[in-house]
């Protein structure tokens, strides 16, 4: 009797194999946990910020003397060999002394230099000399205030006494005039060249919404951002960026309405920013975010100034940088990145069902090739009988396994898509299409994958394709190759894992303090009115409370 009934309870004892598949399984999570822990202390404390050393302590910055020909030597020999560089010597000549204007070549605003400067200071304008005599002339140290306030009616001006800023601001495409006798020199107006005109975003097309996009010109963007309605909330700050070549960097945000413990993350990071040159906003992306071992973007790239508008309505802050038409949004949430602002220029119902299925693709996009894996190799017995004898029907004269069979078809369409971007538009499309469609065709008949896959890897494309955010469809395609793998190694219960791994690092990950995936996690219901689907705007009177904002309602 007890023989019978021992041999019954081992008969439910799993073999040994599925106590290794159980162990492995258990073992994933954590080594993933400590390699993710230990790597990312090695990368923050070897890449950490180190304290920017300033002109004066890299090279002292002599002043300008008033000595005219010592100053104007001077400059030639530090930056005279630039054969873009002009010096335009003349005489005041209602004045009795000598100036030079310096500038680079196509930098300038020639109009302005011709009639407001030269002109004017050559006799051959408006100007009416307050004085007669050279021996009249205001002493050395308010002879700049003088030639500001009296004489040249230019608009924008600036002093410099520096000659190492002078240097930089002369190379940067700022006009300067030397006077005789001033210890200082006057930056008249600002660098003006030719720029591209404002055209409808690329990456971020709309069939309802504004057609405007930024430009590569961050005056033009920060005006653009002014005239979208008037309002004395909107405060711009900006920062130069860089060591060696320097740009300049703009904090925007709506006072009284942005938390201020948000902005003083964000401008403490910006002010950590340590490199020679910040190209583009991409730089200053990975240098402010708060995990960089964390395959999700936690700063959200857009072209598009209406979309800025509305997050910074809602307390958030944005950053433009001066030489690229996308701005930063931060802090950013996971669900941003797969909403459109034509969610809200349509109505809620339309915008609501566009989300929802922007969510669904995004979903079918990351898990279906890890389902079709798991199905085929370790679980056929869940698949419809009927749908499974298609399926092995098709699959009968490929010699592969289904990863190697899902992962030849996949590179393929990731290196298609490559191209069809970096190819000229009039080709790339058609390239794009007519590849695809010849070597899906072609694998099919060699029998390298099966019809069924490539129906499979197709609506996987596809569903890529319905992401708003390219950065984000990016993500989730390194992401989903991630998945192919855990899949094959443990079929449904590592699909299971990956998805549940992806989840847990979701929860832990914040952006500038902000959880990643609220209002999900830490549940906030107020704020699933703008989540899944989008309320009535009769109904979205208080701004996100993820956001701890100064002024909640925003019918304020």
């Amino acid at each position: 009797m007890v023989h019978v009934w021992w041999s019954n309870i081992v008969s439910y004892i799993p073999d040994w194999p599925v106590f290794v598949q159980a162990g492995a399984t258990l073992l994933i999570p954590v080594v993933l946990y400590f390699t993710h822990r230990w790597f990312r202390s090695v990368v923050t404390n070897g890449g950490g910020s180190s304290e920017k050393l300033t002109a004066a302590t890299e090279e002292s910055d002599s002043l300008l003397t008033g000595d005219y020909d010592a100053d104007l030597d001077s400059i030639k020999q530090a930056i005279g060999s630039n054969d873009d560089l002009h010096f335009r010597e003349y005489r005041v000549a209602e004045l009795g002394i000598r100036a030079a204007l310096i500038y680079i070549d196509g930098m300038q605003e020639d109009q302005l230099i011709d009639t407001q400067v030269m002109q004017v200071l050559m006799g051959k304008g408006d100007f009416v000399p307050e004085v007669e005599l050279e021996s009249s002339l205001p002493p050395a140290d308010r002879l700049a205030a003088y030639f500001r306030q009296r004489i040249l009616p230019v608009v924008e001006m600036e002093e410099v006494q520096g000659t190492q800023c002078l240097h930089e601001m002369v190379l940067t495409g700022y006009t300067a005039l030397l006077v005789e006798g001033m210890p200082s020199a006057i930056l008249v107006g600002k660098p003006r060249g030719k720029t591209r005109s404002i055209t409808e975003p690329t990456s971020e097309a709309l069939l309802r919404g504004p057609r405007l996009g930024f430009t590569e010109a961050l005056s033009e963007n920060t005006s653009m951002l002014r005239r979208q309605g008037r309002t004395e909330l909107m405060e711009i700050k900006k920062y130069t960026v860089g060591n060696t070549l320097k740009r300049d960097l703009a904090v925007v945000y709506m006072k009284s309405i942005v938390n201020p413990d948000l902005l003083q993350e964000v401008e403490k990071r910006v002010a950590k920013i340590d490199l020679d040159f910040i190209a583009e906003s991409g730089y200053v992306e990975q240098l402010i975010e708060d995990d960089i071992l964390s395959p999700f973007q936690q700063a959200q790239n857009t072209e598009r100034p209406d979309r800025v508008i509305n997050a910074l309505m809602a307390g958030r802050v944005a950053l433009l940088l001066d030489g690229t038409p996308f701005a930063l949004i931060v802090p950013v949430t996971f669900s941003m990145l797969l909403q459109s602002p034509e969610d809200y220029y349509e109505r809620w119902m339309a915008g609501s069902l566009l989300r929802l299925l922007r969510f669904f693709a995004a979903f079918m996009s990351l898990m279906i090739p890890s389902l079709y894996i798991s199905f085929i190799s370790f679980h056929p017995g869940l698949i419809p009988t009927e749908l499974a004898i298609t399926i092995i029907e098709t699959r009968e004269r490929v010699p592969f396994p289904s990863l190697i069979e899902i992962l030849v078809l996949e590179v393929s369409i990731e290196i298609l898509r490559e191209a069809g971007v970096r190819l000229p538009k009039p080709i790339g499309s058609a390239m794009g299409i007519v590849g695809g469609l010849i070597i899906g065709e072609a694998a099919v008949q060699a029998g390298i994958v099966s019809p069924f896959l490539v129906i499979v890897v197709s609506v996987t494309a596809i569903a890529s394709f319905s992401i708003p955010m390219y950065s984000a469809g990016i993500t989730l395609r390194m992401l989903r190759f991630v998945g192919m793998f855990f899949a094959a190694a443990l079929g449904i219960l590592g699909t299971i894992l990956f998805f549940l791994l992806i989840c847990s690092h979701l929860t832990k990950l914040k952006s500038f303090g902000v959880p990643y995936i609220t209002p999900v996690s830490p549940i906030r219901l107020h704020d699933w009115k703008d989540l899944f689907v989008r309320a009535p705007l009769t109904l979205m009177k208080l701004r996100p409370e993820m956001m701890k904002t100064e002024r909640k309602r925003r019918k304020a």
